[in-house]
């Protein structure tokens, strides 16, 4: 049976993943996991595919979740107090992938020390409490700024399966880190078996799959250095793992169906499987 090995979340989009040994699920995954969002001029949401250097900024949110604190080789740290958006806290509106939404901007300072780290005009935004996004798939759920789905999984079989077959070609494996998943499991002895999981058991949580995660560039950054480090694995993945609808799949995204507690070493007890 597959058990977590482990549990990674992004308070700060595109930026630095926290790594835990248990967490309560909400509706939109993990805690905090994309509720922060950087945005340029016009707000439109920076990612690594433009902006690597994101890689490198440490986000630490306070056990509270009152307070964001940013870290950077170079800088000093900033720590800010988080502004929820709750009573009549004014909207600013962003964009992701071109499609509208409505944020918390989090002040000028913080705006100030994003713009210098990342050498662009900046700023942070956070969602609101009335966020009430309908994230698409087979099992639609919700989710803060993630691209889609609430939960990225990915299995140590499909990873290192990968590995092995960049190692044949004669190249360096890539680290986990660079697939920024959300829950990594083992215990499956054959590769891409998350694509056949449609529903699952884990801890106190049920979770239905929504669809493949399709790569982008993103697995080309270096997320210890910000820098772009390609061609690896695109390049592999391209000769086994392509999908119809363009582009390659490596791992599976996740919506929650059922919230509770979920920590290492939980089993996922998969309880529906699909054919393909």
């Amino acid at each position: 049976m597959a058990t977590v090995v482990e549990l990674i979340s992004y308070p700060v989009k595109g930026c630095a993943g926290v790594p835990a040994t248990e967490a309560e699920l909400t509706p939109a995954g993990l805690p905090h996991d994309r509720s922060f969002l950087v945005v340029g001029p016009g707000g439109v949401f920076r990612s690594q595919r433009k902006d690597p250097r994101l890689a490198v900024i440490r986000p630490e949110v306070s056990a509270d979740g009152a307070h964001l604190t940013l870290h950077a080789p170079g800088s000093d740290p900033h720590r800010l107090d988080i502004d929820p958006g709750t009573g009549s806290a004014a909207r600013t509106e962003v964009e992701m992938f071109g499609t509208p939404y409505r944020a918390v901007d989090q002040g000028d300072r913080v705006a100030g020390w994003l713009s210098d780290v990342l050498g662009a005009e900046s700023r942070l935004v956070r969602v609101p409490p009335e966020h009430d996004r309908v994230t698409d798939g087979l099992t639609p759920g919700t989710s803060g700024f993630a691209d889609s789905s609430a939960l990225h999984l990915l299995s140590l079989a499909s990873f290192d399966d990968l590995n092995r077959r960049i190692a044949a070609a004669g190249r360096p494996p890539v680290p986990m880190d660079r697939f920024r998943p959300n829950i990594v499991v083992d215990g499956w002895d054959t590769p891409q078996t998350e694509d056949r999981v449609r529903r699952v058991t884990v801890g106190g949580c049920e979770l239905g799959f929504t669809k493949l995660a399709v790569r982008c560039a993103v697995t080309l950054v270096d997320q210890r250095t910000g820098g772009k480090a390609g061609p690896e694995p695109l390049r592999t993945l391209a000769a086994y793992r392509r999908v119809p609808e363009g582009g390659v799949a490596f791992g599976s995204k996740f919506s929650v169906l059922a919230t509770g507690k979920v920590a290492v070493g939980d089993a996922f007890e998969v309880t529906e499987w699909g054919t393909d």
